[in-house]
């Protein structure tokens, strides 16, 4: 199987850069159409009719709500793509093996919610008209058509159109972005996979407190670099080709409030979700309480799209609930005028939001409910703290990743601040943050930050790999093998 996919990747990616060099945009869009639904037909040929199928149903409602815009054919947008969606991944869970025989299409979430994003957007009054040509290649663009990015006509429509040519730049930065989400994948997330499958899966002692907050810390992590990494492979595969997709990820686990960490997680679905649901749902009514609501319904929402089972759905309103909290507790900041110094309140709010977080994902990742709840009431039971079933290894490992994290994260970022504050300082002519120096050793000092912070993953990464493998291998030899794993997000 392995071997099949990579004899038909290369397929792709030849008939990809044939494309690229032909010069008629429609053999060209044509040709790239082609090689998308060459790749998904591995999958099944059913699995490409229902793709071609809900590409022909968006582009037909959407020629109908371009004439006539307005919420009759909307409504009927949605309810064709619900319905659609709702018979293959909700359906089945219902009827348990009466209804074994109905597989839902690989990515469907993902492409629905484009086709959808497509009739809001017209709806809008957005300046899109793609042929049915355009419409399909960006229904089954291959490398988000299985788990996403979620890309939007908008952004995706002009680069369809253009003819872009081979540059450095672009491979550069394509293979850069691969290099970043083959790491994450086949490195961290395996290291972690193991420990995690254990921990949720087979323990049978009871967990303690301690050993609850690492296995949600543990899951947040392996799902970070399991689902980024993929995103970076992704984004990296389409700019080779001169395709920008929006970016999945930006350190997630570096916000401060839960806000910021729907602005940072999954990026793509996140801002989907804030655009065509909260933001027409918070602005229907001028309840003082609607908008508290709104959070709660559109997080509940989230939750229940990832799969129709309880441990979702109150994955979703905790975060609602998260959402809610965070609101209310900075109208009562604003209220007593509590104030705190800036690097002790930035850091108690970043660990919170993340401690908070990372307590959630044992409702996603649990099993059953029942499961969820009694690793929950562990928590906040005293006595389970006395207790410790995990192995000592798995919290090294655990710790020592998401200390690595960090590290790297702030590091980076803090380069990046003061490349940004020498680029700044140089063109207007000003001192430098730390005080008045001479140009040339301001161009120096300026010139080795930007160095460092632009090729950050020439020294850093090279590091934190060799370091991080060694350390795994060291810990895993006698107690577990490290297999690879399926893409996590692949299962939505």
């Amino acid at each position: 199987m392995a071997l099949n996919m990579l004899g038909m990747l290369a397929v792709v990616l030849f008939l990809w850069a044939v494309a690229w060099n032909l010069p008629g945009v429609r053999a060209r869009q044509g040709l790239l159409l082609f090689a998308c639904y060459f790749f998904y037909v591995n999958w099944g040929l059913g699995f490409l009719s229902i793709l071609i199928a809900s590409s022909l149903l968006n582009f037909a409602i959407g020629s109908l709500l371009r004439r006539r815009p307005t919420a009759g054919p909307l409504w009927l947008g949605v309810a064709v793509n619900v319905l659609l969606l709702g018979f293959f991944k909700y359906l089945p869970p219902l009827l348990h093996d009466r209804a074994s025989y109905i597989l839902m299409p690989v990515g469907m979430s993902f492409w629905t919610f484009q086709g959808l994003s497509y009739l809001f957007d017209i709806y809008r009054d957005e300046d899109i008209d793609p042929s049915l040509l355009e419409f399909s290649l960006y229904m089954a663009f291959w490398p988000t058509v299985f788990s996403g990015p979620v890309c939007r006509m908008p952004e995706m429509l002009p680069q369809f159109r253009e003819k872009p040519s081979f540059s450095a730049t672009n491979i550069s930065a394509g293979a850069l972005l691969m290099i970043q989400g083959l790491f994450m994948k086949f490195v961290l997330a395996q290291l972690l996979a193991p420990g995690v499958t254990a921990g949720f899966d087979q323990l049978k002692s009871g967990w303690g407190g301690a050993d609850v907050w690492l296995l949600g810390i543990a899951f947040g992590f392996l799902l970070f670099f399991d689902f980024a990494g993929y995103s970076l492979m992704v984004i990296g595969v389409a700019r080779l080709f001169g395709i920008q997709v929006a970016q999945n990820f930006d350190r997630p686990f570096l916000s401060t409030t839960p806000s910021k960490f729907w602005t940072r997680w999954h990026m793509s679905l996140s801002f989907w979700i804030r655009d065509y649901l909260f933001v027409p749902l918070a602005a229907a009514r001028r309840n003082a309480w609607w908008p508290y609501a709104t959070f709660v319904f559109s997080m509940t929402l989230f939750g229940l799209w990832h799969a129709a089972k309880w441990t979702f759905i109150l994955w979703g309103l905790y975060h609602g609930l998260l959402l809610v909290g965070h609101r209310l507790g900075q109208q009562a900041k604003r209220r007593l005028q509590i104030t705190a110094p800036p690097y002790l309140g930035v850091f108690l709010s970043g660990a919170a939001t993340f401690l908070l977080v990372s307590l959630g994902w044992v409702f996603f990742r649990a099993n059953e409910l029942t499961k969820a709840l009694s690793m929950l009431s562990a928590v906040v039971s005293p006595g389970a703290y006395l207790r410790f079933a995990l192995p000592r290894d798995f919290y090294v490992l655990t710790i020592a990743i998401g200390l690595t994290y960090f590290v790297f994260s702030a590091t980076r970022s803090l380069l990046v601040s003061w490349r940004t504050r020498y680029t700044e300082a140089l063109s207007c002519g000003a001192p430098s943050a730390v005080g008045p120096r001479p140009k040339d050793l301001t161009l120096t000092t300026g010139g080795v930050i930007d160095f460092f912070a632009v090729r950050l993953w020439w020294w850093f990464a090279p590091a934190v790999a060799i370091l991080t493998a060694f350390a795994g291998l060291a810990i895993y030899k006698q107690s577990a093998v490290i297999t690879v794993t399926p893409f996590i997000y692949t299962l939505f």
